[in-house]
Parts: C-alpha cells; structure tokens; sequence
C-alpha cells in the first residue's frame, strides 16, 4: 500500500498533539517520570481487523522525540487477529507516554475504517463491483480516512468538490431538470473532469444516459431497477448504486452487475479498531 506523503500527515498529527499538549505539556509524564528513563512498548491488535495509520504514529512520537526506534511488524493493509503485536517503539519513556493517545485515536479510527471496508470488499469479491467511499469525511480527516479505505480493498470516489462535478437530486431539482443539469455541466466542464448524475428511477436514468453524462449514481433502488440500470446503462456510462449497503446486503447489489457500491459510513462512523499500547520492560 503507497503510503500518504509526511506533508500530508505531519500538519493533522501535529495539530492533534498541540491539542493534547495543551499550554504545559504532559504535566503526569513530567511528574511521574524521571527525565532520562527509557522503555519498550508493542502496539498489540485487541481483535481481528485491518490495519491502517501507522505513518500518523510514527510521526507522533518522531515530533516529540525523533531519537524513538519504531519498527513496524505489520504494515498498513494487513490482516491482523488478537494478541498479535503490531509495532514496537523503544525510546525515552516521557516521549512515548505523551505520545500515546494520539497516535493510538489515529491508528484505531483509520484501521477502523480499513476493517469496515475489508468486510464489503470481502463480501463482494466474486462480483467485478468494487466498493468506494464519499465526502462523508471526518473534517480535515479525508486525505487518511481515503487512504485507509484503500487499505482495506476499497477504491475512492472524488476527494472534494472541485476533482469532479456530481449532480445530486437538489442541483437537478434547482437546475429545472436532469437534461439541464448535465448539459450546463458539459458546457462548463474542462476536458479531464467526469460528470455524474444522481437518479432516483429509471426515467431519470435514461434521461441522465441521453444528456452524456460519464457515470450514474443509482440512489436506494430495488435489486430489480439495479439490473434494468446496469443493462440500460452498458457500454455508456459507470453504474454506482448508494443506499442501504452493509455486508449482508451488499453482496446481491454487487451480483446486479453494478460498477461500484458507495457507502458514506465506512467513513463518518466505521466502528475504531480496538488497539492497545503494552509495555514490554
């Protein structure tokens, strides 16, 4: 898995640490511990998952102290089951313990969506259908929540308004219609940026594939509308079905022959990979 650029991550991990840190620091680190103690600890998974975020813990205890030893174990992308120890970190034991949460609400929150989308992706995986995310992004998170969805098997849709133009049921209902839209769209679109449409019937589906739009968001149709879709829409435009996907579910609206499976909770509230901080020594 390609990981994320440090100038990416640094600015999030360092503003999440500020926010910890506070105005005096770790006040029970400094306190308790004495300055020059050092430590080993194992980042260990509490149960299955798939890991995501290691970078922002790397970079959480390399910002408070660059001489910690981090060694990875398990990289971003694998499958790990409880008990299993994912990363060791040694080093001055302050460092590490002002470190901690931060890198741990990081790791778990983006392994968390990483696992919710493993078990779509593993779900769906004997259909050509792949299953992507949205804009339904924890703030100033989207750039690693995206990253953690392909960690888990998923691919990403547009990562903000301005990637790529998608024409929703208020633009449509604003514009005076879905021909209009999409047409205004065309006429206003630069030659590399993809248009697609919301429909809610297959009315408006043949409306959409009439006017040129690129691809097609299927919203909350019925498994039988969803075959219809997929064979009207063949050949002229990328089928995307939103709406009530789930594992259990996502597997018959994967088998309609659709191109993608959206589905905005893997990332505003996937369930966080429960992972702990062991001391070692």
């Amino acid at each position: 898995m390609s990981p994320l650029p440090r100038l990416l991550i640094e600015p999030l991990v360092r503003a999440a640490l500020l926010e910890d840190l506070g105005r005096a620091g770790d006040i029970t680190a400094d306190a308790v511990i004495a300055v020059d103690a050092v430590t080993s600890v194992a980042f260990v998974a509490r149960e299955p998952g798939t890991i995501a975020g290691l970078d922002c813990a790397a970079i959480a205890f390399s910002l408070l102290d660059p001489a910690l030893a981090l060694d990875i174990l398990v990289p971003d992308g694998s499958q790990v089951q409880p008990g299993e120890t994912i990363a060791t970190l040694e080093g001055r034991a302050r460092a590490i313990l002002s470190g901690e949460r931060v890198a741990l609400n990081f790791l778990g929150q983006l392994s968390g969506v990483a696992t919710a989308t493993h078990g779509i992706a593993r779900s769906i995986a004997h259909t050509r259908a792949k299953i992507t995310c949205t804009r339904k992004t924890i703030p100033t998170m989207r750039a690693l929540q995206k990253y953690a969805v392909r960690c888990g098997g998923g691919a990403n849709h547009r990562f903000g308004l301005d990637d790529a133009i998608l024409i929703k049921d208020n633009h449509i209902a604003i514009a005076g219609g879905v021909a209009i839209a999409i047409g205004r769209a065309r006429a206003a679109a630069g030659h590399l940026v993809k248009i697609e449409c919301e429909v809610d019937t297959l009315d408006q589906l043949r409306e959409a594939l009439d006017a040129g739009t690129d691809a097609v968001l299927l919203d909350n149709m019925s498994l039988d509308d969803l075959r219809t879709a997929v064979r009207l829409a063949r050949t002229r435009a990328i089928t995307e079905a939103s709406g009530r996907i789930t594992p259990d579910t996502a597997p018959a609206i994967a088998e309609t022959g659709v191109d993608l499976i959206s589905a905005g909770w893997l990332t505003h509230s996937a369930r966080v990979l429960d992972i702990g901080l062991d001391f070692m020594t």
